[in-house]
């Protein structure tokens, strides 16, 4: 019988299976907890809020027998120079107001008086009511006395009974919002010494599989960490040395094969002054003078592209103002150039890499956006400088998006000048590359 070793299972697997089941249990229980809390909150804003206006409606009706009793005392007085019938407007308004508060109340009260107390309450208004009626037609039949007895022996006795109803009312509707509140928050507590017990459990298991796993995963993220390094810091070398190359080719270009054409058209100049006007050599001679001189215009033009030497020498703003209509001569593009803010100068170092986030996002829309213009702003900032381009284009598409090997590239020298490079596509449609590098970063002295 033959015995079979495997290797051993990493732990991985098994690890993340707990982590899951952990994570899952503690998400479950937040939510119960998370209604919990949510339905006493709602409880308690409820109860607190009806109360609220219980006791303001219960306030309205006191205040109105208050007014009932300072008009009764008024009307009694003999220096008053009103009839009681004048009386009359002022009981029926707050007669209605007592109608209208009084079945507000009914509907918001959390401390439901008995219904004795609510037969009680509308039984001694009904008869106020009708006391009130009795005296003002005592006082229409011309007898103000007995109108004045009716109001000193029945009607104020009765006004004072309801305000005392009214009181009772506003002490059982507090003494029922406190004992809520302290039903709430016994429940509170309850609550929140089981969520701190489950929760300690929770963090030991936790603690204990995340130690575990960090502790045989610790090395694979440190060298993920460590590529991720290298990989920005290759990235940021091969453009410096792409720029490198750039440079030396495109001065190579302008100086030496420059001079050469130079030279091949000054000695075919010079060669043509001595034949004669219509000799074939001569006319030939003139045809190779005019395809040098082209040849070498064509070289100073490639020399611009791979590396303007005018950001050596003038600086990003003036070759801008160079490149950009050389641009739409080339491509047949509308470009609207805009410049805004105080000028202040931009290292050679930090131009050069603005100028190929803008000469990267112009070539993306020459061939890729559809669109026939496009609108370019330099902003000197303060903290900032900002460069748009903006297109009116398709934008980008779903399976291309943002992760062109350009748009990299772009992305790579804003952090080489520390700056942000973001790239979306407006309400309107079309894309907008937006880059932004601290003021400091792009000085001269910052080098």
């Amino acid at each position: 019988m033959q015995n079979s070793s495997s290797p051993p299972q990493a732990p991985t697997q098994g690890l993340y299976l707990g982590l899951v089941i952990t994570v899952l249990a503690v998400l479950a229980y937040a939510a119960y907890i998370t209604i919990q809390f949510a339905g006493l909150r709602k409880l308690q804003s409820d109860l607190v809020d009806r109360n609220r206006r219980d006791s303001l409606q219960l306030l309205r009706i006191q205040n109105d027998l208050n007014s009932l009793g300072l008009a009764m005392r008024d009307m009694q007085d003999p220096t008053e120079p009103y009839p009681i019938l004048a009386w009359v407007p002022q009981f029926e308004r707050i007669r209605n107001d007592l109608v209208d508060a009084l079945e507000q109340e009914s509907a918001l009260s959390e401390a439901t008086p008995t219904a004795d107390q609510r037969g009680y309450l509308n039984q001694s208004l009904a008869q106020f009511w009708d006391s009130v009626n009795r005296m003002f037609s005592l006082a229409e039949a011309g007898s103000e006395s007995a109108a004045a007895e009716q109001i000193r022996d029945t009607l104020q006795p009765r006004q004072a009974a309801l305000t005392s109803a009214v009181s009772r009312l506003l002490v059982e509707n507090n003494e029922a919002e406190e004992r809520a509140a302290a039903r709430i928050s016994a429940i509170y507590d309850r609550v929140q010494r089981q969520l701190y017990f489950f929760l300690a459990a929770i963090l030991v298991a936790i603690v204990v599989t995340s130690l575990y796993l960090i502790r045989n995963n610790r090395g694979l993220f440190a060298k993920v960490a460590e590529l991720s390094s290298q990989r920005s810091d290759l990235a940021q070398k091969l453009i410096a040395t792409q720029e490198s190359t750039l440079r030396h080719i495109s001065r190579e270009l302008h100086d030496e094969f420059g001079q050469v054409l130079t030279a091949i058209g000054s000695l075919v100049g010079r060669t043509g002054k001595h034949l004669p006007a219509d000799s074939p050599v001569h006319a030939d001679l003139q045809e190779v003078q005019a395809v040098a001189q082209s040849t070498l215009h064509n070289i100073r033009s490639l020399s611009q592209a791979l590396h303007p030497v005018l950001l050596d020498e003038v600086g990003l703003v003036s070759t801008l103002d160079w490149y950009i209509p050389t641009v739409e001569r080339q491509t047949g593009l509308r470009l609207h150039y805009e410049k805004s803010g105080d000028t202040y100068p931009v290292a050679a170092s930090a131009g050069v890499q603005i100028y190929r986030v803008l000469q990267e996002a112009l070539n993306n829309v020459a061939r890729h956006s559809g669109a026939k213009e496009a609108w370019i702003r330099l902003r000197f900032e303060p903290f900032a400088l900002i460069v748009e381009i903006e297109d009116r284009g398709k934008g980008f598409l779903p399976a291309e998006g943002l992760t062109g090997i350009g748009l990299v590239a772009m992305r790579e020298r804003a952090e080489i000048l520390g700056g942000s490079l973001n790239v979306y596509s407006p309400p309107a449609g079309g894309a907008i590359v937006h880059l932004e590098v601290p003021r400091e970063h792009v000085e001269p002295h910052a080098e």
